[in-house]
């Protein structure tokens, strides 16, 4: 079986043009401004009103969920995948590990918008509040993108 060539351009244009309050985070956000981070997936925050418009748009990209949408709304998350792999946090908040609740209404009203390509602009949650995402888990890897994402604000890390 041949893995089909990914369009990543076309696949963040149909995000955009279905409405779904989505945004990108995660390592992949990090590569979009710029930084010289790795990634194999992608990772969205997705309002949990907006699952099925989601869906919609990746299925062209034979993007199949692992959960049906209510399933997914009680989880908090799910995944799309075949070639491709992303992933999909569905909540209107999400409490970081020193006890801050960032809201994806607050997150999403001071999103900023990459263009990436003609026409395209895709919404990522600003320097900040992408700090206050990696700070959901807290990995070592979201240490050192927290690092970088200091550096990008004009910070000196600590």
């Amino acid at each position: 079986m041949r893995a089909r060539e990914f369009d990543e351009t076309s696949f963040f244009r149909a995000i955009a043009a279905c409405g779904a309050r989505a945004l990108l985070i995660g390592r992949r956000a990090l590569v979009v401004l710029g930084l010289p981070v790795l990634t194999a997936d992608y990772d969205f925050w997705l309002h949990p009103e907006d699952i099925e418009r989601f869906n919609g748009a990746v299925a062209p990209f034979e993007l199949v969920p692992t959960h049906a949408p209510d399933d997914a709304r009680r989880r908090g998350r799910y995944a799309v995948e075949n070639d491709e792999h992303v992933d999909l946090l569905v909540a209107r908040a999400v409490t970081t590990i020193d006890g801050l609740v960032v809201t994806l209404e607050d997150v999403w009203a001071r999103r900023q918008t990459i263009q990436i390509a003609d026409g395209c602009g895709l919404p990522i949650p600003t320097i900040d509040d992408l700090i206050a995402t990696k700070r959901f888990a807290a990995r070592p890897k979201d240490l050192e993108d927290i690092r970088m994402l200091e550096v990008l604000r004009g910070e000196d890390p600590p």
